[in-house]
């Protein structure tokens, strides 16, 4: 007699569109585990704006239809598929890519995506670190090479990528300044790493910056919306700075001459040109930041499976991030 295979809730998309092509299923097979893969029981998942991106059909990559998005899952390893030695039922874990997708009940991850989530941290937290850490960290130490005693600003530092820049590069020696769209964000920032943080919804706040940083300008600045800032941001670096684009949802003109006399640079980022051996890296530090505590998720909005279309529409058009969006699955 034939084993009737397990189903379980998950979210699929069957065509690029808007939020309302997130389809809310509750008989989708569960995937099982191949050779170097495990089998994750979700229990919560990481909501980013790259989800959104690759729905809508205008990021680089494009998914074969159907998929179920989602990359950041936490939760416990439910079996493991051949060859797998680092991991064992009933761990509790966190990802950085999945290969059934995340916004599901469970999830198949190849074996070195998958990272030990500490006691200490809860499963929301877990869902929050995958692609705003590894993201952040490969900006700051990968791309922009920062050092010791140079300054940062994080220009939209109270979303999770935001965040998780701030706690690193105050980890790292940097002078931190931060900007947020509201005052509860401004707090988040503030206690996150931030040594002074800014209003970016003020008309003069360029020029508070410019007050605060004097004639040397800012070393590297962490960019989530180049399409709106990126020429400001010239006009704020220091002699040899950097504009690290984390983030753009569009075109910008700027005047190319702003990195002349500064002998300025932007630099993209995009985590997933990382090599094995970085990745190797990125997690051993942010393991370390885990284990000394100033590795420290905040989550902000929790939804259920069931309305991640409303995910999905906040995220890009709510008023002001305030911590990491999280889906909760099981």
């Amino acid at each position: 007699m034939a084993t009737r295979q397990k189903l379980m809730r998950a979210i699929r998309v069957f065509e690029i569109g808007g939020p309302e092509v997130l389809k809310f299923q509750s008989d989708v097979a569960v995937p099982i585990p191949k050779d170097h893969q495990v089998l994750i029981k979700v229990y919560a998942c990481g909501v980013n704006p790259v989800d959104t991106y690759i729905r809508s059909g205008t990021y680089g990559r494009k998914p074969h239809l159907p998929y179920t998005p989602g990359f950041d899952v936490a939760g416990v390893i439910e079996a493991v598929g051949d060859n797998v030695t680092a991991f064992k039922k009933g761990e509790r874990v966190f990802t950085t890519g999945t290969i059934s997708g995340g916004y599901a009940e469970y999830a198949v991850v190849a074996d070195d995506n998958v990272y030990t989530l500490p006691e200490k941290l809860d499963f929301k937290q877990g869902a929050a670190i995958g692609i705003p850490y590894f993201t952040a960290y490969r900006a700051l130490l990968n791309r922009a090479r920062v050092k010791p005693g140079e300054s940062v600003l994080v220009h939209g530092a109270s979303g999770g990528t935001g965040i998780a820049a701030c706690q690193i590069a105050r980890a790292y020696g940097l002078k931190v300044l931060g900007t947020a769209g509201t005052e509860e964000g401004q707090n988040i920032v503030l206690r996150n790493g931030a040594h002074e943080v800014f209003n970016h919804r003020e008309a003069n706040y360029i020029d508070k910056i410019k007050k605060s940083v004097g004639e040397k300008g800012i070393d590297v600045i962490i960019e989530m919306l180049a399409n709106v800032n990126l020429s400001n941001d010239l006009n704020l670096l220091s002699n040899g700075g950097r504009v690290i684009v984390v983030g753009s949802r569009g075109p910008i003109e700027i005047n190319p001459r702003d990195t002349i006399t500064k002998e300025s640079s932007i630099i993209g980022v995009a985590l997933y040109s990382s090599t094995k051996e970085e990745f190797q890296q990125c997690a051993a530090a942010l393991q370390a930041g885990m284990e000394i505590g100033w590795l420290r998720p905040v989550i902000g909005s929790e939804y259920p499976l069931e309305k991640v279309a409303q995910a999905h529409e906040n995220i890009i058009h709510s008023s002001g991030a305030t911590g990491k969006m999280i889906l909760l699955i099981s």
